[in-house]
């Protein structure tokens, strides 16, 4: 538009628009009226999700399927006690690698044929091996469910584990292990875990590369026969699917599995309090903090509590030593907190990357936030915000079919019982601030926790001081 042809139109407009729009200017002018709030938020829900349906086959593998959502998909996850807590000490990642190798195959299918059926039902196969479970899903077209299944059950039952994949197979473990041991949250890791857990499964993160180069395919055979069995697995199914069609389908694909010997649960850790370490990175501009200590497991009365201190603490972006070291001091850009946790067993750390010159300005201030909550409970309004918060997270994480699969295996594992997600908004809002006084005084015992920082000793070793005592 030209100025000639807007000025004829600024010229064109009627008073009475004119006046209209001098009044709305004069009633937003400052002090003229008070600021309209938006409304308070409205009180968390609850978690709902379909009754699920559950049963077992005659080998003993349980079932769950949760009708969810109305996308025309569907997600299935086989969890198989089959993990690193399953290895011995000359074994570590052996778990690893035979996840690893059932992706190359099935003994009807090649890894490349495997791959499109999957892709042609919309989905991929996912393996994932963690420190107690290894998991086989997809997520795929609601038509191709029962397809989807065998599928996963040839995968469990039936790899192919083709001696020509192995070598190949391991050199990118091998590589993927030089990198993340290359950094140094990787290496705090592991020595912290091992000062936590010592000579248990737990306590074990990596593998050297001689162990990791020198496994066979006997030994992998022989993992995948010893712990891929029904006895030890569970079936999760989440979506838009034939409840009739999709049992059926379950059935004839699992059926035929092998029960396996009855799981021995692994022997839980010892307790162990205390412990440093400081892990010389000659150099290193920053220095990675890890502390923490262990805490009662989901099973306990406090769980809920816990996830709650937690969230106040560290474990959020309003937490307090976010705010902390992070918003006021500007010592580190991205500090957190989190509650790991294992059948019978939890541990509760914090974690920063911190600029080198105030590595032990950063400690003073997180032992400053854990003393603070130990002493004095926060005030309502402080708590009523994160627990706003934890609720909110909790119903969104399960807003999907992968989130809610993931929710029950969680359940399940940890023997949590079916009112566990339903009652968990309420029992997060129940929380009060003399609960997280109490709680953190009870478990984040500053004298228990175990302390790894790994940074440039000669900068930060006097920084230490009483930290390094423990």
């Amino acid at each position: 538009m030209t100025a000639r042809r807007s000025a004829r139109r600024s010229a064109a407009r009627p008073a009475g628009v004119l006046a209209v729009a001098l009044l709305a200017l004069a009633s937003a002018a400052p002090g003229a009226r008070q600021k309209q709030l938006p409304p308070a938020p409205g009180p968390p829900k609850d978690f709902v999700i379909p009754a699920p349906k559950r049963f077992s086959l005659d080998n003993g593998l349980p079932v769950t399927m949760v009708p969810f959502g109305q996308v025309p998909k569907v997600t299935i996850r086989l969890v198989v006690q089959a993990a690193n807590v399953h290895e011995s000490k000359e074994q570590v990642w052996l778990a690893d690698l035979t996840g690893q190798m059932m992706r190359e195959g099935t003994t009807a299918l090649t890894a490349d044929a495997l791959a499109r059926e999957f892709a042609a039902m919309g989905g991929q196969l996912g393996i994932g091996v963690g420190p107690d479970t290894t998991t086989i899903s997809t997520d795929v077209l609601s038509d191709a469910g029962a397809r989807a299944v065998q599928l996963i059950a040839d995968v469990a039952v039936q790899p192919r584990l083709p001696s020509s994949e192995l070598a190949r197979v391991k050199a990118n473990l091998v590589r993927d292990l030089a990198i993340r041991r290359s950094t140094p949250q990787a290496v705090a890791e592991e020595k912290f875990s091992e000062l936590l857990y010592g000579d248990h499964p737990y306590g074990r993160v990596f593998p050297t590369e001689t162990m990791l180069s020198g496994y066979t395919l006997e030994q992998v055979r022989a993992f995948h026969t010893g712990h891929f069995a029904a006895g030890r697995a569970r079936l999760y199914v989440a979506g838009v699917f034939d409840a009739a069609a999709m049992e059926a389908g379950i059935r004839k694909a699992f059926g035929g599995w092998a029960r396996g010997a009855t799981p021995v649960p692994p022997a839980k850790p010892a307790p162990r309090t205390g412990g440093f370490a400081l892990i010389d990175r000659a150099g290193a501009p920053q220095s990675t903090l890890m502390l923490g200590l262990k805490v009662p497991d989901p099973s306990s009365a406090d769980w809920v509590g816990l996830e709650v201190t937690d969230a106040l603490l560290g474990g959020s972006f309003a937490s307090r030593i976010t705010a902390n070291i992070r918003e006021q001091k500007g010592y580190t850009y991205s500090p957190f907190s989190a509650i790991d946790s294992h059948p019978g067993d939890a541990r509760w750390y914090e974690s920063a990357d911190v600029t080198t010159k105030v590595t032990g300005a950063s400690l003073k201030e997180i032992f400053f936030e854990i003393d603070r909550l130990r002493k004095e409970a926060p005030t309502p309004a402080e708590l009523e915000g994160i627990k706003n918060n934890l609720a909110g997270v909790f119903v969104v994480q399960n807003a999907s079919r992968s989130g809610v699969l993931g929710r029950l295996a969680f359940v399940d594992q940890h023997g949590l019982g079916d009112q566990y997600l339903a009652t968990y908004v309420k029992r997060v809002m129940a929380v009060t601030p003399d609960d997280v006084r109490r709680i953190a005084n009870q478990y984040l015992v500053p004298d228990r926790m175990t302390l790894v920082v790994v940074g440039d000793t000669k900068t930060v070793q006097d920084q230490l001081g009483p930290f390094s005592k423990r």
